[in-house]
């Protein structure tokens, strides 16, 4: 796995855009179940992170039963990531995202097939 590319922003919590970031790696399929995650010492190094917060980053997706840990070899995918990130982000999407987005839409007149047709729809 590769995290390049990570640009740090002072909006968030460096562990939470980590975080942010490995979850975004599920979603795109970049992790499948089962691939390991790096080594906390290893994305520490690279980004010349306290290894701590390398570890925060990792225990919260421990917590949501995205990855496990097995003794020894260190974190993994779950076979039911994706599965649980999909409805979680659906959710979230639908709840925190997508008011904001329709408010815009109907405040500019936008109509369903200028949406679809400016959007590419599959």
């Amino acid at each position: 796995m590769t995290l390049t590319s990570i640009q740090w922003s002072d909006g968030a919590p460096i562990y939470r855009q980590l975080k942010d970031r490995v979850i975004a790696m599920m979603l795109d399929g970049v992790l499948k179940p089962g691939d390991a995650l790096p080594s906390v010492r290893q994305v520490a190094a690279e980004y010349q992170l306290n290894p701590i917060t390398v570890s925060r980053a990792y225990q919260e997706l421990a917590d949501e039963a995205l990855v496990e840990k097995r003794r020894g070899l260190g974190m993994f995918v779950t076979d039911e990531a994706a599965k649980k990130l999909l409805v979680s982000e659906r959710e979230r999407f639908l709840q925190d995202e997508w008011p904001a987005v329709a408010e815009r839409i109907n405040r500019l007149g936008l109509s369903t097939e200028e949406l679809l047709r400016q959007g590419g729809a599959k």
